[in-house]
């Protein structure tokens, strides 16, 4: 793998993606993985225009349109060191799990990789388990 900056999110997020991409052989429908560009530093006019477009604050930032285990999908928050979950973040989780997607938070690349792999063989979370 490549040397990423594993202190900031963007970092870990593309070690993920690349992770992904060597273990599509394993599990195909990482293929279809993606990320949800809703963060990141913009310009004022960027942020207006992407609005109206439809960018909503708190959306998860990775998502895995896989049904597996009784869920729909998954959604993935990565965070990484001290940083926490927003009020919007967490209305998001609160939403997306009642409507029967597998969300979690994971600190670091790793914890997310593990996370997918155990969604993907069938090992994750059950009803009622909380993030």
């Amino acid at each position: 793998m490549r040397n990423y900056r594993l202190d900031n999110e963007s970092g870990n997020q593309e070690a993920l993606f690349e992770w992904a991409a060597y273990n599509t052989v394993r599990f195909p429908e990482l293929e279809y993985m993606h990320h949800v560009p809703n963060g990141g530093k913009r310009d004022k006019a960027t942020a207006i225009a992407l609005k109206r477009q439809g960018v909503k604050a708190g959306v998860p930032d990775i998502v895995l349109p896989v049904p597996r285990g009784g869920y729909h999908g998954l959604y993935i928050e990565l965070k990484v060191g001290k940083n926490t979950t927003t009020g919007n973040q967490k209305r998001w989780i609160r939403f997306l799990g009642e409507q029967g997607y597998y969300v979690t938070v994971c600190y670091g690349w790793q914890q997310a990789a593990r996370e997918i792999e155990r969604y993907l063989i069938g090992e994750g979370k059950k009803e009622g388990d909380v993030t």
